[in-house]
């Protein structure tokens, strides 16, 4: 290497890795002493005084008992019969029982007394954790101390360092790392180490899009098929025999699955780099959007709305049937929760699905934001549990198909999916 960097810069870190190693051992004792007698000390006060504040509340609460920490009341005037043998002769205070590796708090209030325990050995493993921060922190002040002896020598990868630590995570900018703007000092590894990340750039931007855009989209979106499988759950749970109700209950349940495995089948696909064909089969598009309707009809319970579905023929389509699914019910629920009378109509071609209802309908400001992430027509209805008119374009649009939207407002809207 013109500047043989990784030689020059050992001797340097050598007597790092020395004074490093004497912090490392220091700050582990210190730690110990620290966390036992100080952090632990006062984390099971903490506990203690919390506990007596919700005691005063609610006279029959329970004694803390969590993965680490095991509690033990002595109610006033009575036998410590459910406190531990080895406990009862404690005095209050901060006790160490080596015997049994515990930590104990004893702290009594009026003639009641509180027994906290805390195992040694988590506390161990919370010692390691505190330590090797202080390790590193130990590491970082000796580092600054042989950075400035060896500054000159890594000035090109602090130079690279500051341009990187710039950037913003979901739009890298490396356009001053193109070759013909690095300045002449950075050479060797750093200029091949510059190169790669300007090349890199665009790769990492687009990943980055897809895996942000993927957890808002799961995020948002998959809350509302859990809480219908939850609620369908717990129902079926509160009654004792298999009555109608625990039926339907149980019926739910099973869309609500099912409905689940689409979406994430969904979800996936759109994480899934472009270039990835996704899973694809025969299947027939009038099964699928008689499926999705049956569905929705629970929608408009309660409704003057008719649900009609048409198909022409038998179309059969090769593609994701899972996607078509989730396309579908998502434009099947917007209509059937945004109509309050008239009628729903779908009406399957062998290219296209289209879906007609006699709703609110939308403004033309409403139309040309519809597919906006988050936005909604009328924000004061109940949410359905599609994925929503942005991501559904999404889809759409990764598997080849298109979505087209007409509205008039107070007429309601019509909403038609080319598939081929």
């Amino acid at each position: 290497m013109p500047y043989g960097l990784p030689r020059k810069i050992r001797k340097a870190f050598i007597v790092q890795a020395l004074l490093a190693s004497l912090a490392v051992l220091l700050g582990g004792y210190l730690m110990a002493l620290v966390l036992k007698y100080g952090l632990l000390n006062a984390l099971l006060h903490k506990e203690a005084e919390y506990y007596w504040q919700q005691h005063a509340l609610s006279p029959g609460l329970a004694p803390p008992n969590t993965h680490n920490i095991r509690g033990y009341l002595q109610p006033a005037g009575q036998a410590p019969a459910t406190v531990p043998e080895p406990l009862r002769g404690l005095a209050p205070g901060f006790h160490e029982l080596r015997s049994s590796d515990e930590l104990v708090l004893v702290d009594q209030q009026a003639d009641e007394r509180l027994y906290l325990v805390f195992q040694r050995s988590p506390a161990h493993r919370v010692v390691f954790w505190f330590g090797v921060l202080l390790i590193l922190l130990a590491i970082h002040a000796v580092s600054w101390l042989t950075y400035r002896a060896s500054s000159r020598l890594v000035a090109p990868v602090s130079w690279l360092a500051r341009k990187v630590s710039l950037w913003d995570p979901r739009h890298p900018d490396a356009a001053e790392l193109a070759p013909e703007r690095l300045p002449p000092e950075v050479q060797g590894e750093t200029r091949q180490l510059a190169l790669a990340l300007h090349r890199m750039a665009g790769k990492v931007t687009d990943h980055v899009a897809r895996e942000r855009n993927f957890t808002r989209d799961a995020s948002h979106e998959l809350r509302t098929p859990l809480t219908v499988i939850r609620m369908a759950s717990d129902m079926a749970l509160a009654d004792s025999g298999l009555t109608p109700r625990l039926q339907r209950s149980l019926q739910r349940i099973q869309r609500a699955g099912r409905d689940m495995e689409a979406v994430i089948d969904a979800f996936l696909l759109l994480a899934r780099e472009v270039d990835v064909e996704p899973q694809s089969e025969l299947f027939d598009v009038g099964e699928v959007v008689r499926y999705e309707a049956a569905n929705v009809e629970e929608l408009l319970q309660g409704k003057s709305v008719q649900l009609r579905v048409l198909v022409e023929g038998n179309p059969m389509l090769m593609a994701p049937p899972r996607v078509m699914h989730v396309v579908v019910a998502n434009l099947l629920r917007n209509a059937c929760l945004y109509t309050d009378a008239g009628e729903v109509e779908v009406r399957v071609t062998a290219e296209q699905v289209v879906v007609r209802d006699t709703g609110i309908g939308m403004s033309h400001e409403t139309l040309a934001r519809i597919f906006e992430p988050f936005y909604r027509a009328d924000g004061g209805r109940q949410q359905g549990v599609g994925l929503g008119l942005p991501i559904v374009r999404r889809l759409c649009e990764r598997c080849g198909w298109r979505i087209e939207l007409e509205s008039r407002e107070g007429q309601g809207t019509t909403a038609t999916l080319h598939y081929r």
